[in-house]
């Protein structure tokens, strides 16, 4: 099947993508959201959190962009600071039960 698109118009498969799944980016990003907001709100710079939690920086940027996998030991670690840490919840939305 061949797709015309007008000239100069940049679609990619990747951005498709994003749009179809955007309920499963936003639950990520919601942890992502918080822990920087948390930062923020207590005056800290990636550097600084990164130093105090004791995990590296490099981590503490994924944690903040989103990354899909982290280690949740090392998020637990991060979130300990803030007086919060990683749980199982119910699902809001009906999901498979066993």
């Amino acid at each position: 099947m061949i797709k015309l698109y007008p000239k100069g118009c940049k679609i990619k498969r990747k951005n498709l993508f994003l749009r179809q799944n955007r309920s499963i980016m936003t639950e990520r990003n919601r942890l992502s959201q918080q822990v920087k907001s948390l930062r923020k709100q207590y005056r800290l710079t990636q550097e600084g959190l990164s130093y105090k939690s004791g995990v590296g920086l490099r981590f503490v940027r994924d944690l903040e962009q989103g990354k899909k996998t982290l280690r949740m030991d090392k998020v637990n670690t991060v979130l300990a600071l803030f007086g919060k840490e990683l749980g199982v919840v119910e699902q809001v939305r009906g999901g498979n039960e066993l």
